[in-house]
């Protein structure tokens, strides 16, 4: 298993009757994308306050770098950077300034080594050539950039960002998926968001939060498979036949079936193991060709998306 850099244990808030958060257990492990998701009111922001330090569990607790976050809070924050949702700046300051205001609160050594890490960030977040413009001129994609380059001025081993992207159009939402692809070398990244698309394009793990209690966490592969081996197959012609011999199958666990426009759509699931899914693998497609008269038009494996489980989870059908 890989390193943990978050672990919490039963790490719960409550606010007078309301459990904004209840017995949260969450592992983020190191040089993870974790992509931190829930309905608005979950939990989320609650949950990024505690582990900021920013306010007391009313029980549980949890770990950062193996240090208690309550007792140990101000040795975590040092290794830590954040994005809060809508980072404010001084507007007439330029990028290179702002970047060298937040450096001398971590630095104070030779001002050409500052200047240098100035240069590292503004490169990594591509606002090189703007560097020396007032930030009030910035579109809300080079806030953002500029926020996680604020961020990341202290070689931190770990990133909160909230919404980091929740505010951008199309092409500035690909430059902060970008950008944090390329950091992932560097650091872990813990971010919320309510842009499905965004976890599944960058994320390798997730958990989902619901009225404050965790749903389910894991690597998205696995989260994205949770619901089986299932088969997509259309074909035009008599299914009568076909249907007999696949349904008597013993590794078959349910079939539906669609009818539309002339075709007709199954969906074939496969009954959980490894032995029950290779047989499947090897033997569906060939029961439905040995009729002649059947012609199939499409086959595969179901393709889940990000959004179709979230729901499925958050509404409880799964």
């Amino acid at each position: 298993m890989k390193e943990s850099v978050i672990q919490t244990h039963d790490l719960t808030k409550q606010y007078g009757e309301v459990k904004a958060l209840n017995a949260l257990n969450l592992t983020v492990p190191k040089h993870a994308i974790f992509g931190f998701l829930g309905p608005n009111g979950a939990g989320k922001t609650t949950t990024m306050k505690l582990l900021l330090g920013l306010t007391r569990p009313s029980s549980g607790g949890g770990t950062i770098f193996g240090r208690d976050i309550v007792r140990e809070n101000m040795a975590i924050r040092a290794r830590i950077g954040y994005l809060p949702q809508q980072p404010r700046f001084y507007d007439n300051m330029t990028a290179r300034e702002t970047l060298r205001f937040a450096a001398s609160f971590f630095y104070t050594g030779p001002r050409r080594l500052i200047e240098q890490r100035v240069e590292e960030v503004l490169d990594l977040v591509d606002l090189s050539v703007k560097a020396d413009r007032p930030v009030k001129g910035f579109s809300g994609g080079e806030r953002q950039r500029l926020g996680i380059a604020q961020a990341q001025i202290n070689y931190p081993d770990l990133l909160i960002l909230d919404e980091p992207a929740a505010a951008l159009d199309p092409l500035g939402r690909r430059d902060v998926l970008a950008i944090m692809e390329r950091l992932r070398k560097y650091t872990t990244i813990f971010f919320s968001t309510h842009i499905l698309d965004d976890v599944q394009q960058v994320s390798d793990t997730v958990a989902i939060l619901n009225h404050g209690e965790l749903v389910t966490q894991g690597p998205i592969s696995h989260l994205l498979n949770g619901n089986g081996t299932v088969y997509d197959v259309t074909f035009r012609g008599d299914a009568q036949a076909a249907y007999r011999r696949v349904v008597g199958q013993p590794w078959v666990h349910q079939l539906d079936v669609n009818r539309q426009n002339g075709c007709t759509r199954w969906q074939v699931a496969i009954k959980s193991g490894e032995r029950e899914e290779v047989t499947a693998e090897q033997q569906l497609l060939r029961l439905l060709l040995a009729d002649d008269n059947t012609i199939v038009t499409d086959f595969g494996r179901k393709r889940y998306e990000l959004e179709e489980i979230f729901v499925e989870l958050v509404e409880g059908k799964q």
